[in-house]
């Protein structure tokens, strides 16, 4: 094979006085690929390399008193482990580098760290007897395993959870359980003795699927040990020349890197045995780390120099990161790292914990404190409801095994769907199907369920059965089940038809999508399309067309009929796609994982009959979840669902926002999950999942539930989060009308349907506002009650108001809706009839000041009528003197009859209305409507026409009715 040469640049430099002694160096990498991290035993300092960037200088951390032994990171990359020949373990938060506590300290250089696959758990070991198991909780040590006679060299949880592997200078290998800290099998002497030469140390690892150990072997080769048995399965064996110092499993475990002291690397086809590429450098290679994401093996040599290998694997091979086994998928949140520590623990470990009980003799550790013991016990609790499969104290064997089998089958059934896992994985989540469930082997399964129907599939031998079914058959056509020799993986229905559609699957197997129309004056109107060098990976329907986004990121528009119509490159991968009417809506991945974890979504609308784009932007993710569910709710509004439980919905408020109405975790039981379905303006159509399932089953049927929104809103203050919760929705509700209501328009169409629509939204958003203003006034709260007073839409519910505060005698806070009232008036009605108000009364000398106030009211309402959104018609309610409003209850009922319960009446021509007076006679038509209401013992005329019945009223008052009945003889005796 073609030798080919590596350039290495110098990471560290060898320490004064070591005259070139080769000393071991580390490198591995973080799970984004975006940090290589270096370190040497001949150098305190730890280096984080930009691997994006690599001439920039490496951000370096001084914090070990001598050379740096060991290093890990955990499996979400947000802490790093460090061992040094100073006897302490170190944290550090990744990939700031901010220090975060000495964890532990030996008696003795440490030589080997390893985090097992949850995080919850660090083990460390060197020159000392023991290896411990210390929990990254608490920092409390879980236990301490003894049994190797030599310096412990290496590490290696085993990736289910089960074993840890540990291997001496000497060449031993030993198993342990976890569970009880036994040794399983001991392997004496199966690899080099090492001696006391620290430059090269005996090193193993598990295979990612855990099934396969591997440890350097005695022939210059490396052996194979089966999981559970221990027993010697195969070797790989080639033109090493001297011992195995290091070897490395590529992340799929298809291939692996092995270095040896005669200074070649070579790269190994495991299940071929043999070597497919080498390389020979000038130094021994003392560490190799696969890069995670990508085709490339980063290297470090005796001298403290590195580089990355780039291309490891040719491209005619199977690529390094293609078919990563699932039991590499971390399903934990990660290290908490004492975040919920109490003060007197943090202090002890910022401390370095070098007083702990135990820890002065060779790590032999008491039983940790009750704190500890509760808090490792909720987080357990906590691990165990979330899938976990390693606890900071493992449980018992058979819980365990069963456990992870249950898990081993759970992440199997997520390939099809591949982003139902609650967890924060390393790497851009893949793309989904809205509304389908995992392959599950002998079981039905769903390929889509929405709103309108299913679709169910079941492999069997060479093809699948479909099956489509509506939930309204009175509707919905039937349509007969289908035999499908394609395999299909994905699909879509609406009322007009379904379209399917599968990844490719070899050469021959190319990827196919086919459309199926339920009604069509066709005989065959049934398509397909097929596509090299490309596959499916979502697909969506809408009224007349069928959209298909491919790996190529292109969307790919077809017409009902098969036409090709549009073709458009997206800016990412695709992770799902979802269509309403003429509305398309993708989202894809922006940019990778943030060092965070947290996935970078876009999402982009668009309009397929207009071939415009109605939006594009950013995807709101709750930090550390992954979409779940993507779609349009019955009304057409885009609506989002991540796996923290947080329902978000794109409304037209400011400028086009994400809302959150529904948060998962303030309604469902510690063993719920929500699988959700679809929605409406008023409830959330889901299926209630037990734990552990987290997706429902085609049989029995499935139950669909309702919830209600339920916003994630604050703690109130007066006890009335239901009525804010209301209030916002109705505000969203009514936004979304009024954004409607002026599309239809610019459209010339008729808006009277969506008027009254929006008058009944009103309606229903006064009444909630009068029930917040109550629950303000009783809580003391005036100046929110002033603010909710000039959020009524009706003038209506602005009288009722003032009647509810007038109840609840609080007369400051009546004279202010009453200012707040004329001056809605008085703006509606214009400058122009301001005069109007000028009420003078000479005759009425001695009216009081209540009175007046009174009297200035009425010449308000006798004003033209205001262009409000709902006519000025007010019920009469007799007046109660002396009655009390004690509670929030005898308020509603009070205000009810003529203020709770506007919106029953609308009248949309109140200007030409006739109307009658007192004394019966009719009048024409003219711009006054008057408002009759019964008054308190105030001697005033119960109608007013104008200002000079008003200036004639206290003279009516004191004289005797003296005047004809008559009114057509009022002129004869005036």
């Amino acid at each position: 094979m073609k030798i080919r040469s590596l350039k290495l640049r110098e990471a560290h430099k060898p320490a004064a006085g070591d005259d070139g002694r080769p000393s071991f160096c580390s490198v591995l990498w973080d799970q984004q690929a975006h940090h290589l991290v270096t370190a040497s035993s001949s150098d305190p300092a730890i280096s984080i390399h930009d691997a994006l960037l690599p001439s920039s200088p490496p951000r370096v951390l001084r914090h070990h008193r001598d050379g740096v032994t060991a290093l890990a990171i955990s499996p979400n990359s947000t802490c790093l482990a460090s061992g040094s020949i100073d006897h302490s373990v170190k944290l550090y938060k990744f990939p700031g580098g901010d220090f975060q506590t000495n964890v532990t300290r030996f008696t003795l250089p440490i030589r080997a760290l390893a985090f097992n696959k949850s995080g919850s758990m660090l083990a460390a070991a060197g020159d000392d007897e023991g290896i411990k198991l210390i929990n990254t909780i608490d920092g409390s040590i879980a236990r301490v395993l003894k049994g190797h006679k030599g310096s412990v060299t290496g590490l290696a949880f085993d990736p289910n959870g089960e074993y840890l592997a540990s291997m001496d200078s000497m060449g031993t290998v030993i198993y342990w359980e976890l569970h009880s800290g036994a040794t399983l099998h001991t392997l004496k002497g199966v690899a080099p003795n090492c001696g006391s030469d620290f430059s090269v140390i005996n090193v193993l690892s598990w295979s990612p699927d855990g099934e396969t150990l591997a440890v350097p072997g005695l022939k210059n080769d490396v052996v194979m040990y089966d999981r559970d048995t221990a027993e010697k399965l195969f070797s790989l064996r080639g033109d090493h020349l001297q011992s195995v110092c290091y070897l490395s499993w590529s992340p799929n475990g298809k291939y692996m890197a092995t270095s040896g002291l005669d200074r070649q690397v070579l790269i190994w086809d495991v299940d071929k045995k043999q070597d497919i590429d080498r390389q020979k450098f000038d130094e021994r290679i003392c560490c190799m780390s696969w890069k995670p994401i990508g085709n490339a093996l980063a290297v470090i040599d005796t001298t403290g120099k590195y580089g990355v290998w780039e291309s490891v694997i040719p491209s005619s091979m199977k690529s390094p990161i293609e078919g990563i086994p699932n039991s590499r998928s971390n399903n934990s949140n990660g290290l908490l790292l004492f975040d919920e520590e109490d003060e007197e623990d943090e202090e002890r470990s910022a401390a370095g914990s070098i007083s702990d009980p135990g820890e002065d003799s060779f790590g032999e550790s008491g039983p940790p404190c009750r704190k500890r013991l509760r808090k490792k016990s909720t987080f357990e609790e906590q691990w165990e409801e979330d899938g976990n499969d390693e606890l900071s104290s493992p449980p018992k064997p058979k819980f365990r095994k069963g456990h992870h089998e249950k898990k081993k089958a759970s992440a199997n059934g997520h390939e099809g769907l591949g982003s139902i896992t609650l967890s924060a994985r390393s790497k851009i989540q893949d793309a989904f199907q809205p509304g389908s469930t995992p392959v599950q082997p002998g079981k039905r399964r769903f390929l889509c369920y929405n709103m309108i129907g299913s679709i169910t599939t079941m492999e069997q031998e060479g093809y699948s059965h479909i099956e489509i079914d509506f939930h309204d058959t009175g509707k919905g056509p039937r349509v007969p089940s289908m035999t499908d020799h394609f395999g299909f993986t994905m699909a879509s229905i609406n009322e007009n038809g379904s379209v399917f559609a599968n990844p490719c699957k070899g050469e021959k197997n190319l990827s196919t999508l086919m459309y199926r129309p339920f009604h069509s004056w066709a005989s065959n109107s049934e398509w397909s399309m097929r596509f090299e060098g490309e596959e499916v990976k979502a697909v969506a329907l809408g009224t007349g067309w069928v959209a298909a986004i491919t790996s190529l990121n292109l969307l790919r528009i077809f017409t009902e009929g098969g036409l090709q119509k549009h073709v458009v490159s997206l800016d990412g991968p695709v992770v799902t796609a979802s269509g309403f009417k003429d509305e398309l809506a993708v989202v894809t991945h922006s940019s990778d994982c943030l060092p965070s974890g947290d996935q970078v979504m876009e999402c982009t609308i668009f309009n397929i009959s207009k071939s415009t784009k109605a939006m594009q932007g950013r995807l709101p993710l709750t930090p550390g979840s992954q979409l779940l569910w993507f779609g349009f709710s019955e009304e057409g509004l885009l609506s989002s669902y991540d796996s923290k439980g947080l329902l978000r919905i794109f409304t037209r408020q400011y400028g086009g926002s994400w809302v959150p109405l529904f948060s998962a975790s303030k309604v469902k039981r510690s063993d719920e999950s929500y699988w959700v379905v679809g929605l409406n303006m008023t409830n959330l159509f889901c299926i209630i999942c037990k734990s552990p399932e987290l997706f429902p089953q085609v049989a029995p049927k499935p139950v669909l539930s309702l919830l209600n929104f339920l916003i994630p809103l604050a703690s109130s203050d007066i006890g009335a989060e239901t009525l804010e919760n209301e209030f916002i929705l109705n505000h969203a509700h009514l936004s979304q009308i009024h954004h409607k209501m002026e599309a239809v328009a610019q459209a010339g169409m008729d808006v009277t349907s969506l008027e009254d629509d929006a008058f009944n939204v009103e309606a229903a958003q006064d009444k909630c506002i009068l029930r917040l203003i109550a629950s303000c006034c009783n809580s003391d709260k005036l100046a929110r009650a002033t603010e909710l007073v000039k959020l009524l839409s009706l003038e209506k519910s602005v009288r009722g108001a003032i009647k509810l505060v007038t109840a609840l005698k609080l007369p400051n806070l009546a004279e202010r809706f009453n200012n707040i009232l004329e001056e809605r008036l008085l703006a509606e009605k214009g400058p122009k009839d301001a005069s109007a108000l000028n009420i003078k009364d000479s005759a009425s000398t001695s009216i009081t000041a209540a009175a007046m106030a009174e009297k200035r009211t009425e010449a308000i309402m006798t004003l033209a009528t205001p262009k409000l959104s709902a006519p000025l018609f007010i019920k009469k309610v007799k007046s109660q003197e002396g009655t009390r409003v004690g509670s929030s209850d005898k308020i509603d009922e009070d205000v009810n009859p003529s203020i709770l319960n506007v919106g029953a009446t609308k009248f949309k021509d109140q200007k030409h209305a006739q109307e009658t007076d007192v004394s019966g006679e009719i009048k024409k038509p003219g711009n006054v409507q008057e408002l009759q209401s019964e008054r308190p013992s105030s001697g005033f005329p119960k109608s007013i026409d104008n200002s000079e019945k008003i200036k004639n009223a206290g003279q009516a008052h004191r004289q005797p009715p003296q005047r004809p009945s008559n009114p057509f003889l009022k002129s004869a005796v005036k």
